[in-house]
């Protein structure tokens, strides 16, 4: 073995190193892509079994490897299923990845402001509301589906927007950038989630989660049944948040590139 790693190394050359460098940032993205999600414990079961793996393989330990050499014959298959969400989550941000901020987050912040004002007021009132903000992947997909605005970023659009009655109030809001750039859209609802049974009939909080599996948007959710202000990322959804914890989780979600 040690044989074979020296001649490794002697026959090393430019190209290897780009190999390894490239290969080392594609699963450094995907790591990061799937930190503090349920699918980074099942990354970490899977190394596990590679390890063990090659430790049978090197022990000479014959069953053992012949068990698990058949096991991963069909390992490809489990990745595809178990992070389909992550998978195509990554896919999706390389395609729509770009270096565009078209403000600064001082900017972003202060507009931001608006957002929350709106919120904490819908919540005060028990107003239904459901709020996605872009980040790095496009959200065009979805504005396509509901009615263009396309107007600033303010609290009282935001809140005429969602008010009982209006014609676009049962939708999403998206916002991208500091424009909010359609309402009435429709959401994903999500394949797979933990919220219990007495969340089966709230689509705003099941939509939330689902866009937040295909994108990396933070959607906003308002309980019009009892004011209570939720915000899902990555999947998962936080819940019972007063303004400034909303202001808090939203801007140290946004914030991390």
């Amino acid at each position: 073995m040690f044989a074979n790693i020296i001649n490794a190394l002697a026959r090393f050359n430019v190209a290897d190193f780009l190999d390894i460098l490239l290969v080392t940032l594609i699963l450094y993205s995907f790591f990061l892509l799937i930190k503090d999600t349920k699918a980074y414990q099942m990354a970490i079961g899977i190394g596990i079994v590679g390890v063990i793996f090659l430790i049978t393989e090197w022990g000479k330990l014959v069953v053992s490897h012949w068990l698990l050499k058949n096991f991963i014959t069909y390992l490809i298959f489990a990745i595809i299923v178990l992070f389909q969400g992550e998978i195509r989550r990554f896919l999706t941000a390389i395609g729509s990845r770009s270096f565009r901020r078209l403000f600064s987050l001082r900017s972003f912040t202060e507009k931001l402001e608006n957002v929350f004002l709106a919120v904490d007021y819908l919540a005060s009132k028990k107003v239904g509301a459901l709020i996605a903000i872009e980040n790095d992947i496009s959200l065009k997909s979805y504005t396509d589906r509901g009615t263009k605005i396309d107007g600033d970023l303010t609290k009282d659009l935001l809140v005429s927007i969602f008010f009982p009655h209006s014609p676009l109030h049962d939708g999403a809001v998206i916002i991208q950038g500091n424009k909010i750039s359609a309402a009435g859209c429709l959401l994903p609802l999500p394949a797979t989630h933990h919220l219990g049974k007495e969340f089966l009939a709230r689509t705003r909080h099941l939509a939330a989660i689902g866009l937040s599996q295909e994108t990396d948007a933070a959607i906003i959710v308002v309980s019009e049944e009892n004011g209570i202000i939720s915000l899902a990322t990555k999947g998962q959804l936080d819940r019972g948040l007063d303004k400034e914890q909303l202001k808090e989780n939203l801007l140290n979600y946004l914030q991390k590139k």
